[in-house]
């Protein structure tokens, strides 16, 4: 997935009290969805049944540990079947889209993103896309179906790695792969054949490109590759409900997992963690989404556009905080050209109570694209000089912190401020030249390194991205240095 092109409108945003209004007033009726198609509202089998002990379905999909002629090609390069998802979702399951609503492909390699956009104009508050609650694939659903006795020694091992925070995530790992066990006769197939293989996030990366990585970012491309190893097949080793094959396919469990932690979101005002067919079609905006989904009382999902939205123009959704283009990367496997701002990369050797209530948190200490430096930043390059030069004043700093004596903290900046423009400007250089040498390091590799490791153009991007960030900066504070 990549973000689109903004298409600016004056009236963008839609108050959120108006999309409550709009569904509390009124039971959704199918002919908000003016297609000539008629599709029935289908409930899939596979919920009146619970899986049996035992009985591992004969695998077809196909992947590098599992070669063969098959029936899904899970392989990265595999073309992903678009159109028998598009009839599926309309004549099969009932999905229902607005009139305009289509999914089309990027200019990216291996159609790794296919996203939706509109071919028609659509007004403020219009119901783009209406989901079934039984084809919605929950967490907690999956949680009370298959989290039985038998799960206890699954679930010990996932807790011994240390992953008890990602059992949502496990659970629904779980439902997917039984489904993909199913190959061609489960009912979510043509979905599950629609999805990409294709990823360039920190888990697809290889162990040359986390070399790449500058400091912070590679952090964070470590931290989603622990998270892959503790939810591989070790993990699944004891799963009652799965076939000795699939829970041995390293490269099918990698998969799901992508799947997962790429296309599932929390619902609102609910912790349940939900896959949305045909609704993870959205792509990404980083200030004002087209699209903002809703789920009624019965679970069905409804995406309401947010504000008069263009023909021409992409559909799009929040994956979350945008001022921090290195964690969507590393998760998502895009580059947030359109964030306003990122992280300042500034990793202190230890981090204390007092330098986290002053703020020191990754989605808070940013260098903004117009070369400001959030407030934050300022404070702990302050706490960080006078910790080891002028402890009164310290303290003054966290008391007035305390206190909102924001004059007190503005003399004590002022008054210091050579030495912490200072630690700004080393701090600022110094990673600038780390950049470069990682740079260097990448177009070392020549045309042939990229192919061996596809990514590098991404990865660079992004170093790019982050630099001229870093420029704007310095030349914002230190013009002339």
């Amino acid at each position: 997935r990549d973000s689109r092109n903004k298409h600016q409108h004056p009236n963008r945003r839609l108050h959120l009290s108006m999309l409550w209004l709009l569904v509390t007033l009124s039971v959704f009726e199918a002919a908000a969805f003016t297609s000539t198609t008629t599709a029935t509202c289908y409930a899939p089998s596979s919920r009146a049944r619970r899986p049996q002990h035992g009985t591992p379905t004969t695998l077809s999909y196909s992947s590098m540990t599992s070669p063969g002629t098959t029936s899904m090609d899970i392989s990265e390069y595999a073309e992903r079947d678009i159109p028998s998802l598009e009839q599926w979702a309309s004549e099969v399951v009932g999905i229902q889209k607005c009139d305009g609503f289509q999914l089309t492909t990027g200019e990216a390699a291996y159609q790794q993103d296919v996203y939706a956009m509109t071919s028609e104009d659509i007004p403020t508050g219009t119901p783009v896309l209406f989901v079934p609650e039984a084809l919605i694939f929950s967490a907690d659903k999956a949680m009370e179906e298959l989290r039985v006795p038998e799960m206890e020694q699954a679930e010990k091992i996932l807790f011994s790695v240390n992953a008890g925070a990602d059992i949502k995530q496990y659970y629904l790992m779980i439902k997917l792969l039984m489904e993909i066990e199913k190959v061609e006769e489960s009912d979510w197939f043509p979905w599950l054949n629609s999805l990409p293989r294709y990823y360039e996030n920190a888990v697809s990366m290889t162990s040359f490109c986390l070399t790449c990585l500058p400091s912070l970012m590679k952090k964070i491309a470590v931290d989603e590759r622990l998270k892959q190893r503790n939810l591989s097949s070790y993990a699944m080793k004891n799963v009652p409900w799965l076939g000795d094959d699939i829970k041995n396919d390293e490269d099918v469990i990698k998969w799901v997992f992508q799947i997962v932690y790429t296309r599932a979101f929390e619902a609102p005002d609910s912790e349940d963690l939900r896959i949305v067919p045909m609704g993870d079609m959205f792509n990404h905006a980083s200030d004002y989404v087209e699209v903002e989904p809703w789920f009624d009382e019965e679970g069905n999902y409804y995406g309401y556009s947010t504000y008069d939205i263009s023909a021409g123009s992409p559909l799009r959704i929040s994956y979350g905080d945008s001022s921090n283009p290195s964690f969507m990367m590393a998760r998502y496997g895009f580059l947030d050209e359109d964030s306003p701002a990122t992280n300042c990369k500034l990793l202190p050797p230890h981090i204390n109570q007092d330098m986290l209530d002053l703020g020191y948190e990754e989605n808070r200490m940013l260098f903004y694209n117009t070369g400001e430096v959030s407030e934050e930043v300022w404070d702990i390059l302050l706490y960080q000089h006078l910790s080891s030069t002028a402890v009164a004043d310290k303290r003054a700093l966290m008391e007035a912190h305390k206190e909102g004596d924001y004059e007190t903290k503005q003399m004590l900046h002022e008054k210091h401020y050579q030495y912490t423009s200072a630690r700004l400007l080393e701090h600022i250089d110094d990673f600038i030249d780390q950049l470069d040498t990682l740079g260097a390091k990448a177009e070392e590799t020549g045309a042939n390194g990229y192919d061996e490791h596809p990514r590098l153009p991404l990865i660079m991007k992004h170093n790019t991205f982050v630099k001229e960030t870093f420029v704007r900066v310095r030349e914002m504070y230190f013009a002339g240095y």
